[in-house]
């Protein structure tokens, strides 16, 4: 049967509408909410379905791109919001248009750090919209896995108007000069992982040729694990191998006969990294030489303490941000004093994580939390503190301070740190609360 006259002007009356909702003028543009991403203009042209009988359009789009995470970290994924702010001045027709009836599709550009396209697609859902009344916004969402460090921008990119009344019809758009301006930036940092291999010792001492066990925890499950001595800080000749179970942990032992050793450490790998090892752990080798007649040998104990730390206070109240600005919510750490009193050539490590900031209005994410380390050493220390990195925090851990390992290590130490919660633009008003958890080892 073929189609009436009614039914097909109809039809192309839909399809004008569909064209007509991606040929975007810039006058008239929403406003962004402060802090959030920028309107961008950009030229579209657009290609009406073949039922709506008329050419091309090539117009201007105006588009926000916006994300969940401004500071990221390499392999996290990131969800991107892209809104074409305002698809049409009015309808230009005095027919109706019920709701639900558009389903956008689109692609976002990266640049920067990081190249590629993100593909993005919205849900049908749309207001009805009245004869010669304004056309509602849309937007799309979609993710992206951030693969390098630094500065990543993105740029609205082609998009497309599924309609689904009457007929099913496609109205695409493309970016006229692309890349169109960039209306978001990311800045993505290396995410260093927290070592937390560790060794412990059967015993601290023993007479040369004397084997020691040797436990250990937090390697990569079934992967072959080196035991070596260590005098001071170069590696004797005493070594063993061991391999680590499905949990990441092994019993070894190590038969240690260099007199000089002074330590034991295990690791992953062809050669010793701080990255994939543990230790140094204390060991002695007991000089078991013979005194001489007419002589006595005089022996003295200097006995190794812990290491342990200390923080002045466990509350910290950061700064408030206003709805509707959001931004920095800064704070400082209370100062951690750390002890290693063990004498030993080990040096040691704090790391803190964080958990999300919960409130009665949702949550904050744990990647909006960075911190600026600084720490001091006290005066006859034998190790020198490091402060870590500044940067994001995030659950999966940074590190905060730290000493090298040595020929002898030791001392007392004061950590400290700026805080700063970058607060989304419209995070509901309320109070948000989460746990920073340091650990020393």
């Amino acid at each position: 049967m073929g189609l009436t006259g009614p039914t097909i002007r109809r039809r192309r009356l839909v399809s004008l509408l569909a064209v007509a909702a991606l040929a975007v003028t810039a006058s008239g543009a929403l406003a962004c909410p402060a802090g959030a991403a920028t309107n961008v203009d950009f030229g579209t042209h657009c290609i009406p379905p073949d039922i709506a009988g008329i050419p091309p359009i090539d117009g201007t789009t105006t588009a926000a791109i916006t994300v969940d995470d401004r500071t990221p970290e390499v392999g996290d994924t990131v969800t991107v919001t892209y809104t074409v702010v305002k698809p049409a001045a009015s309808n230009p027709t005095a027919l109706d248009l019920p709701a639900d009836i558009m389903t956008p599709t689109g692609k976002v550009a990266l640049g920067g750090a990081q190249s590629g396209d993100v593909t993005v697609a919205g849900p049908k859902k749309n207001d009805p919209v009245p004869g010669y009344g304004a056309f509602p916004s849309f937007s799309m969402t979609g993710t992206f896995k951030v693969t390098a460090p630094g500065a990543i921008t993105l740029s609205p990119g082609d998009y497309n108007i599924h309609t689904s009344y009457i007929l099913e019809l496609d109205t695409p758009c493309t970016v006229i000069t692309p890349p169109a301006p960039v209306s978001e930036t990311v800045t993505a940092t290396s995410s260093t992982p927290v070592n937390n291999r560790a060794i412990t010792l059967g015993s601290a001492s023993g007479k040369p040729g004397d084997a020691v066990t040797v436990h250990g925890t937090g390697f990569t499950p079934g992967a072959g694990v080196t035991l070596a001595g260590r005098s001071g800080s170069t590696q004797t000749a005493d070594r063993a191998t061991a391999k680590a179970g499905t949990d990441g942990s092994f019993d070894g032992s190590l038969t240690v006969s260099d007199r000089s050793t002074t330590g034991i450490v295990a690791y992953e790998g062809s050669a010793w990294s701080a990255d994939l090892g543990a230790g140094p752990a204390v060991y002695t080798v007991d000089d078991t030489t013979p005194v001489p007649d007419g002589s006595q040998r005089l022996t003295t104990t200097v006995r190794g303490g812990a290491l342990s730390m200390s923080q002045a206070g466990d509350a910290v109240q950061l700064s408030a941000v206003d709805f509707g600005q959001g931004g920095a919510s800064t704070g400082a750490l209370r100062t951690v004093t750390v002890k290693d009193y063990r004498g030993g050539p080990a040096g040691w490590s704090l790391t803190g994580k964080v958990t999300d900031f919960s409130g009665a209005g949702g949550k904050i994410g744990a990647g909006k939390l960075s911190w600026t380390p600084a720490c001091t050493t006290a005066a006859g220390s034998p190790s020198t503190c490091r402060a870590g990195s500044a940067g994001t925090v995030g659950s999966s851990g940074a590190t905060l301070a730290s000493t090298p390992d040595g020929a002898l290590t030791g001392g007392r130490f004061t950590v400290d740190a700026g805080l700063s919660l970058d607060v989304p633009a419209f995070t509901p008003p309320g109070s948000y609360a989460g746990v920073l958890t340091l650990t020393l080892s």
